[in-house]
């Protein structure tokens, strides 16, 4: 995984259900963010941890055999853009090395 990418899987309700995978460096770790959103709610940030690249890899197979989609920006919507970064950036605590 070369780049970032998106994952998105459209829920009964007009939300939607997203995976966003984020490689690192050079040290081969992706970064895996799961959340969901339902318009006009903020995005929901419910887990991020630190996948091996050839886990991240399986996960991508798996979760597009679910249903998931690529696409660029989840919902094509920019506020859910805005505040998936904003979720991010608040959820990373000073005190943890990890993610």
């Amino acid at each position: 995984m070369a780049r970032p990418l998106w994952l998105v899987r459209p829920r009964a309700d007009g939300g939607c259900d997203y995976v966003n995978f984020v490689p690192g460096g050079a040290d081969a770790d992706v970064e895996m963010r799961e959340g969901s959103h339902l318009p006009p709610q903020m995005p929901l940030l419910k887990r991020r941890c630190r996948l091996q690249r050839d886990e991240a890899e399986r996960q991508r197979r798996q979760l597009q055999l679910e249903g998931a989609s690529a696409t660029v920006s989840p919902c094509s919507d920019p506020v859910f853009c805005l505040g998936f970064q904003e979720l991010v950036a608040a959820s990373t605590h000073p005190h943890d090395p990890g993610i």
